[in-house]
C-alpha cells in the first residue's frame, strides 16, 4: 500500500454535485466578481466563526497585506512574527512597505514564544503577526497582555487554523483581525488561490473592503489608496459548498492524529505538544525525527508519503538571510526546522491507510530508539 501525502480529488470528488450546482449558479448569473456568491460566503464564513464581518480577498498572503494596510501600517514600520513560518507571512508584511522581524518559538509546540516577541519588538514596531502554526493557536493571552501595554495591533495568521478555538474564541476572532487562506490544501480549501480577512470591527471592516478594490467607495470614486484583491464567484461557490463539512472533517483530522498518538508510544518519536484551552484542527500532524532523512527514506520504503514544514526558518534562505541579523536568539525555530517532519493528514483517509501509516511509524519509530540508545530495548524507552 501506498499512502499518499494529501489526495484533493477526493474530497472534490465526495462534493462534485454541491460543487457543481454552485459553479451553475455563478455561470447562470453571468457575474463573476464581488457578486452573490462572495457575499454569501462572507456572510456564513464569519457566521461560522462568531465574527460580524468576513472580506473575501484574492489570497493568504493579501488577507495578511490588507489586515496590515487596514491598520495604517507602512513604511518605516516594523511587523513582528516567528521565524518558522512560510514565506509569504513575510511577503504580505514586506508588500506593505513595512520591515519583517523575527521572533522565536517555544519549542514544544512550535509557536510564537512571548519573551522571544518582547526582545524582537522596537520603537518601530507597529504590529504583530503570530501564526497559529499547523493547526494550533499562538498564546493569545500572553501574547495580547504584552501587545496592549505596548499599545500595538494584532493580526492572526490563522492559514492553518480554520475552526482551531483558544478558550472559547476561533482563531482569528481573537485579536482585532484574522487573516484565513483558502489555498486548495487548508482545512477549507478553494480550487484555487483566495483568502478572507474576519473582524467585529465595523470600521475596520470599511477599510478593507475599500483597499482590496483600488480605495473605491463608488464607480470611479477612490477614497484612499488600495490593489486589487478580490475572491472571485467561482471561488466563493465552491468554498460555499465545502464549509458545511468544516467542522466533521476537523474531527476526522482528530481522530486519525489519536491514531498516531497511539502509534507514537514507545518510539523515538513525538509529536509536537498541545496546549490546554486550545483545541487543534491538525492541519498538519508534525513529528520530531532528529535523524530526519533516514526516516523519510524509512517511511517511503514503507509506502507512506512525508513532507517537511518547513525545511529552513525563514532567515535561512538566501533571500530573507538578513532578518537573522537583528541579534535575536532564533535556536528553537533553527532546531525545529532540522527535525520537524509532517505525516499524512486529510479527512478523506481510508481507515485501513491511517492503520498503515500508524504501523509503519510504529516500526521506524523502535527502530530509531534502538538506534539512539544501543543496547536497550524499545519497550525501556518510553517517551
Amino acid at each position: 500500500m501506498r499512502v499518499p501525502f494529501l489526495d484533493l480529488s477526493r474530497s472534490t470528488r465526495e462534493l462534485r454535485t454541491e460543487i457543481e450546482a454552485g459553479l451553475a449558479r455563478v455561470l447562470d448569473r453571468g457575474w463573476f466578481v464581488l457578486g452573490e456568491e462572495g457575499a454569501a460566503f462572507e456572510r456564513e464564513f464569519a457566521s461560522a466563526l462568531g465574527a460580524k464581518h468576513a472580506v473575501g480577498v484574492a489570497s493568504g498572503t493579501d488577507a495578511i497585506e490588507l489586515a496590515l494596510r487596514a491598520l495604517d501600517v507602512g513604511p518605516g514600520n516594523d511587523v513582528v512574527t516567528q521565524a518558522n513560518t512560510c514565506i509569504p507571512t513575510i511577503s504580505a508584511i514586506e508588500r506593505t512597505g513595512a520591515r519583517a522581524v523575527l521572533c522565536d518559538v517555544e519549542p514544544e509546540g512550535a509557536t510564537m514564544c512571548v519573551a522571544s516577541l518582547e526582545r524582537a519588538l522596537t520603537r518601530d514596531t507597529r504590529a504583530i503577526v503570530p501564526v497559529h502554526l499547523y493547526g494550533q493557536c499562538a498564546d493569545m493571552d500572553a501574547l495580547l497582555t504584552l501587545a496592549a501595554e505596548r499599545s500595538i495591533p494584532v493580526v492572526e495568521d490563522c492559514a492553518q487554523a480554520h475552526l482551531a478555538t483558544y478558550g472559547h474564541r476561533f482563531a482569528g476572532t481573537i485579536s482585532r483581525l484574522g487573516a484565513f487562506s483558502f489555498y486548495p490544501t487548508k482545512n477549507l480549501g478553494a480550487a484555487g488561490d483566495g483568502g478572507a480577512v474576519v473582524t467585529s470591527d465595523d470600521a475596520l471592516a470599511e477599510r478593507l473592503r475599500l483597499v482590496r478594490q483600488y480605495g473605491q467607495s463608488g464607480r470611479y470614486e477612490h477614497v484612499r489608496r488600495g490593489v486589487n484583491s478580490r475572491l472571485d464567484e467561482v471561488q466563493a461557490a465552491i468554498l460555499r459548498a465545502k464549509l458545511p463539512r468544516l467542522a466533521a472533517g476537523n474531527e476526522r483530522r482528530k481522530e486519525i492524529a489519536a491514531i498516531y498518538d497511539a502509534a507514537l508510544a514507545d518510539t523515538a518519536f513525538r509529536p509536537l505538544a498541545r496546549f490546554l484551552g486550545r483545541s487543534h484542527v491538525f492541519h498538519l500532524y508534525v513529528i520530531r525525527a532528529p535523524d530526519r532523512a533516514r526516516v523519510q527514506d524509512e517511511l517511503a520504503a514503507r509506502g507512506v508519503d512525508t513532507l517537511i514544514h518547513y525545511p529552513k526558518p525563514v532567515h535561512g534562505h538566501p533571500g530573507y538571510k538578513d532578518l537573522g541579523a537583528s541579534g535575536v536568539d532564533l535556536s528553537n525555530s533553527e532546531l525545529l526546522a532540522r527535525e520537524v517532519l509532517s505525516l499524512p493528514m486529510f479527512p478523506e483517509l481510508a481507515d485501513d491507510e491511517v492503520t498503515h501509516v500508524a504501523d509503519a511509524v510504529r516500526a521506524v519509530g523502535r527502530t530509531e530508539a534502538i538506534i539512539a540508545r544501543p543496547g536497550q530495548s524499545a519497550s525501556a524507552m518510553s517517551l
